[in-house]
C-alpha cells in the first residue's frame, strides 16, 4: 500500500508525457521508477513472503542455520564464530542496506554526492569536525586487534557479498528514489558508524553559546539562569557515598579569572547540526531480594530520534563461544543491549560534556602556522574534497592544531562569527576501540568480565547498566572524561599555550559507579551520576525528573516483577508538573483571566498529573509552563540582538520556588515592576489563544496535540513511508519519554532467572523496505504499550512452530 500511494503522490505532480524521461523532478526518469521490471513495484512484497533460501559462500568455514520466527526476528546459529558475523553483515545488508549506507554516508560528509548542493554545509560541517579523521583513528585500533579485526572482516564481506547480489531491481527502494546505487562496505564505514552514535549521543554542547552569555549577563547573573546543580538533584549514585579525593590538586590558568570568567565575546558563531539534547535514556536493574522470582531484573528503554527504517535490529546470535540475544546496529557486528545464558546489558547516556573550543591565532591567512608555548607552529592540513550531485566539487583545507580540527575560521565562519578561528578538543578524535567492549560483552559471564568489558569504552559516556544470573547487579559510568577544574570548558578558552589543555583523564576506577547497592536497586534516567561531593567538575546536560520518579516508583515496589517493570517504563505521570502546577495555581490571579483563560484553568485544576494520550490537562500545562518561560525570560535573553539560549527547565521551577520576586520576573522593557503573580497570570493569557484553536479543531487530548511520528529518514522527501498521529502519551521529564518525534526506541525487560524471562518492543519492523509488513509491524503496539516475549532460541528447538522459515549458508 505504501508503494502505491507513493507512485500516486509522484504521479499526480508530474505530466508524465514530459517526465517519463526526464530528471526535472526526480534525479531518476520518472519512467525508470513506474518500470514493472525495475521501478517501485519490485519493493512490494507479498504478505506471505518468507525468506527461505539456501545459499553457499566459499569464505565460509562452517555451516550457519538461520531460523526466523513469526516477527522476522533472525536466530542464526553458526559452527564458527567468525561465520556468524559474516551473515549479521548480510542479513543486515539484506533488511538495511540504504540505511546503513546513508547513516555512514551523513556521518563521512557525503550526503551532497547523493542530494546534491544543499547539503554542502552540513557535509563540510561533518568535516570540520573531524568525523572522518576520528573514524580512522578508531579503524587503526579496531583492526590492531586481532578479535575486532576478524569480526569486522567478515561482517564486511556479508554486507559486500549481498551488495553483490543486487541488481536494479531489487535495489532498496530510496536508491531508485535518489538515483544512485549502493558502495562496497567497508571497515571504515563501521568505524564511522560508530561516530555517528558518538556525535548523536556526545556531539551536544553549549561553549559559544555560554560564552555569549557570560559577555552580556555578567557571571552572576549567568550562575543563576545556567546553574551547574538542580536543587532536586537525585544522582544515578545515591548521596552519601564517600569519593576519594584526588592525588593531586589541578593546576589552574593564572589569568583564568580575565582572559576566562570574564571574557567579553558576543560576535561568536552559532553552532548549527547539533544533535537532539534529548537523546538520552532509561534503565534500571533490581535486585533478586525486591523481586518476586529471586532473580534479578534489567530494564532498558533508549530515548532516540523515532525513525523508519528503525535504528535496532533484532537478532540471535549464537556460536561456540556465546549465544547472545537482543538488538543490534546495522553497521556494526555483535548485540549492543540484550542478554546472553549469563548476564544483561544497557546503556543509557551519560550527558556529560567531552568536548570543548580553543581559540586559535593563525601567523596569517594560510592557516599553516599558528601560536603556542611562545612559537609558530606547523598545522597540519586535511584537504577535503565534498563531491557534490550535479555540481563541481567543493574543496576545503581544514587545519589541524594540537588541540584538533579548526572547526572555524574565516574561510568556514559560521552564523554571526567574528572571523576569528576555534578548534575543536573532543575525546571521540581519541583512538579508540569501543568495538572490543561488545565483543567482550556478549560472551561475558559475570561481573568481572562485565568490567574488563566495559574499560575499552571511551566515549560517549554511557550508564552503563549489568545484571547476572548470579545475583549481581552493577552500573558503572563509563568513558574517557577529561580532568577539568571547575568551570573548565563551560565557556571557549585561550589555545594560545598549554595553560587550557585538558590535565588528562579522571582515573576510570574513581568513575562513578554502584554494586549491589543495600536498597535493592540502581536506575539512571540521564540525571547527574553524583552530588556535589564527587570531586571532580563534571559539566554536562543533565535531566532531572524522570531520575526522581524512577526512584521513587522502584522504592515502593516491594515483590517486583516483569510485568512491573513492563507498566513502569510506560508510566506518563508528570513529576515536574507535580512540582510546578502548586507554583502556577498559588500566583495566578482567577479575576484577570478571560472566561476562556479561566476554563483552561479549571481543566488545570481537575488534572490528573499523567500525560495520557486523552488528557487535555497535560496540554494545557505544557503550553502555561511555556508561555510563562517565554514571559520571563524573552526581555533578558533578547534584549542583545540575537537571543541567548533558554535556560533548562528546572530553572524557572526552582527560582520561583526560593523567590517570588525573583530578578528576572521584571520586563526590563517596561517601566512597571512585575511579580509572579502578574507573570503567571500573563502567560496563561497569552497561551488561552493557542488552546481555544486547539480546542476548537480537537486537538487538545495531549496524543492529538503532540502528534507522535516516526518519520523515514527521508523526512519530507518520503511522507508516506511515515506512521503520523500515534495515540501515546509520555512527553519531556516523564518516564516514557514520547515527545512528537523522540522517545523509547527499545523497550527491554530481562529477567535473569532459568530460564531467562525477556520481553522487548521498538517502534519500528525488521525490515526496512517500505513495500514489507515487517517495515513497522511493531509500532502500534510499541504505541499501545504491549511487549513481546522474547524466544531466546535453543538449538534442539529447530523444529519448533515458532520458526517460520530458515536459512542455511555453507562454504
Amino acid at each position: 500500500m505504501r508503494i502505491l500511494l507513493l507512485i500516486l503522490a509522484i504521479a499526480v505532480t508530474t505530466t508524465l508525457a514530459y517526465l517519463l524521461d526526464s530528471r526535472s523532478l526526480l534525479p531518476v526518469p520518472l519512467g525508470r521508477l513506474l518500470s514493472p521490471q525495475e521501478g517501485l513495484w519490485q519493493n512490494a512484497e507479498p504478505v506471505a513472503t518468507a525468506p527461505n533460501a539456501a545459499l553457499s559462500f566459499p569464505s565460509l568455514k562452517g555451516k550457519v542455520d538461520v531460523y526466523f520466527d513469526e516477527r522476522l526476528v533472525p536466530h542464526v546459529f553458526a559452527e564458527e564464530e567468525q561465520d556468524a558475523y559474516f551473515v549479521q553483515g548480510w542479513l543486515h545488508a539484506r533488511y538495511r542496506l540504504w540505511q546503513m549506507e546513508f547513516q555512514t554516508l551523513a556521518a563521512a560528509g557525503r550526503i551532497s554526492e547523493v542530494v546534491g548542493a544543499k547539503a554542502v554545509d552540513y557535509d563540510r560541517n561533518m568535516r570540520r569536525m573531524g568525523m572522518g579523521y576520528a573514524a580512522e583513528n578508531a579503524l587503526r585500533m579496531i583492526e590492531a586487534d586481532p578479535d575486532t579485526r576478524a569480526a569486522c572482516d567478515r561482517y564486511t564481506a556479508g554486507v559486500n557479498e549481498y551488495i553483490s547480489s543486487l541488481d536494479v531491481a531489487s535495489l532498496p527502494i530510496e536508491y531508485k528514489l535518489l538515483g544512485y546505487r549502493p558502495e562496497r562496505w567497508t571497515n571504515l564505514k563501521t568505524a564511522l558508524f560508530t561516530k555517528a552514535m558518538t556525535n548523536d549521543l556526545a556531539g551536544y554542547d553549549r561553549d559559544f553559546e555560554y560564552t555569549r552569555a557570560l559577555s552580556l549577563l555578567g557571571e552572576e547573573n549567568f550562575r543563576l539562569l545556567y546553574p551547574d546543580v538542580s536543587d532536586s538533584l537525585s544522582p544515578v549514585i545515591p548521596a552519601g557515598v564517600a569519593y576519594p579525593q584526588p592525588l593531586a590538586p589541578l593546576k589552574v590558568p593564572a589569568d583564568a579569572d580575565s582572559a576566562y570568567f570574564r571574557r567579553r565575546d558576543t560576535s561568536l558563531p552559532i553552532p548549527t547540526f547539533k544533535p537532539d539534547p534529548a537523546n538520552g535514556s532509561n534503565n534500571w536493574a533490581v535486585a533478586g531480594s525486591r523481586t518476586a522470582s529471586g532473580a534479578p531484573i534489567l530494564a532498558n528503554d533508549p530515548h532516540l530520534r523515532l525513525s523508519l527504517p528503525s535504528i535496532w535490529f533484532e537478532m540471535q546470535i549464537h556460536t561456540p563461544a556465546f549465544n547472545a540475544y537482543g538488538v543490534s546496529f546495522p553497521g556494526i557486528p555483535g548485540i549492543v543491549i540484550g542478554f546472553n545464558e549469563d548476564i544483561a546489558f544497557g546503556f543509557t547516556n551519560a550527558g556529560r560534556d567531552v568536548r570543548d573550543y580553543y581559540e586559535i591565532r593563525f601567523r596569517d591567512d594560510l592557516r599553516n602556522a599558528y601560536w603556542f608555548n611562545g612559537g609558530w607552529k606547523p598545522a597540519e592540513s586535511r584537504i577535503e574534497e565534498i563531491r557534490v550531485r550535479g555540481s563541481q566539487p567543493v574543496l576545503d583545507t581544514v587545519p589541524y592544531t594540537v588541540f584538533g580540527p579548526v572547526i572555524y575560521d574565516k574561510s568556514h565562519p559560521g552564523k554571526a562569527s567574528d572571523g576569528k578561528a576555534y578548534a575543536l578538543r573532543w575525546v571521540a578524535h581519541d583512538p579508540s576501540n569501543i568495538l572490543r567492549m561488545w565483543y567482550l560483552l556478549n560472551r561475558a559471564r559475570h561481573y568481572d568480565d562485565y568490567l574488563a568489558a566495559i574499560r575499552y569504552f571511551n566515549v560517549p559516556g554511557q550508564n552503563m547498566l549489568f545484571a547476572s544470573r548470579s545475583g549481581d547487579i552493577a552500573l558503572w559510568q563509563q568513558a574517557n572524561f577529561p580532568l577539568r577544574w571547575k568551570g573548565q570548558g563551560l565557556f571557549l578558552m585561550p589555545g594560545q599555550d598549554s595553560s587550557y589543555m585538558w590535565q588528562g583523564f579522571i582515573p576510570t576506577e574513581e568513575n562513578p559507579h554502584v554494586v549491589n547497592p543495600p536498597q535493592g536497586y540502581i536506575s539512571s534516567a540521564n540525571q547527574r551520576p553524583a552530588d556535589t561531593t564527587y570531586p571532580y567538575f563534571i559539566p554536562g546536560t543533565y535531566e532531572v525528573y524522570r531520575g526522581i520518579i524512577i526512584n521513587r516508583r522502584l522504592a515502593a515496589m516491594p515483590s517486583v516483577t516483569p510485568e512491573d517493570m513492563m507498566r513502569l517504563q510506560n508510566d506518563n505521570y508528570n513529576l515536574f508538573a507535580e512540582y510546578a502546577r502548586p507554583v502556577l495555581l498559588k500566583h495566578v490571579q482567577p479575576a484577570r483571566l478571560s472566561k476562556s483563560a479561566a476554563y483552561y484553568l479549571r481543566l488545570l485544576e481537575e488534572w490528573n498529573l499523567t500525560n495520557d494520550p486523552s488528557e487535555k490537562g497535560a496540554t494545557i500545562f505544557s503550553a502555561w509552563w511555556d508561555s510563562l518561560q517565554h514571559v520571563v525570560y524573552t526581555d533578558e535573553l533578547n534584549a542583545y540582538g540575537k537571543p541567548l539560549i533558554r535556560p533548562d527547565r528546572f530553572v524557572l521551577l526552582e527560582a520561583l520556588l526560593r523567590d517570588s520576586s525573583h530578578r528576572f520576573l521584571d520586563d526590563i522593557r517596561t517601566p512597571q515592576q512585575e511579580d509572579a503573580a502578574q507573570c503567571v497570570t500573563k502567560a496563561l493569557l497569552l497561551a488561552a489563544p493557542m488552546l481555544d484553536s486547539l480546542e476548537a479543531t480537537e486537538h487538545l487530548a495531549w496524543g492529538r496535540f503532540k502528534n507522535t511520528t516516526v518519520y523515514h529518514l527521508l523526512r519530507e522527501a518520503a511522507k508516506p513511508f511515515a506512521r503520523p498521529g500515534l495515540p501515546i502519551g509520555g512527553g519531556v521529564n516523564i518516564i516514557n519519554a514520547t515527545t512528537h518525534e523522540h522517545g523509547p526506541s527499545w523497550r527491554m525487560v530481562v529477567q535473569m532467572s532459568n530460564p531467562i524471562e525477556a520481553y522487548a518492543v521498538y517502534p519500528g519492523g525488521q525490515d526496512g523496505n517500505p513495500g514489507s509488513r515487517h517495515y513497522d509491524r511493531f509500532v502500534s503496539d510499541w504505541a499501545a504499550g504491549k511487549y513481546y516475549r522474547l524466544w531466546f532460541m535453543q538449538k534442539e528447538e529447530s523444529q519448533d512452530t515458532r520458526v517460520k522459515s530458515r536459512m542455511s549458508f555453507k562454504p
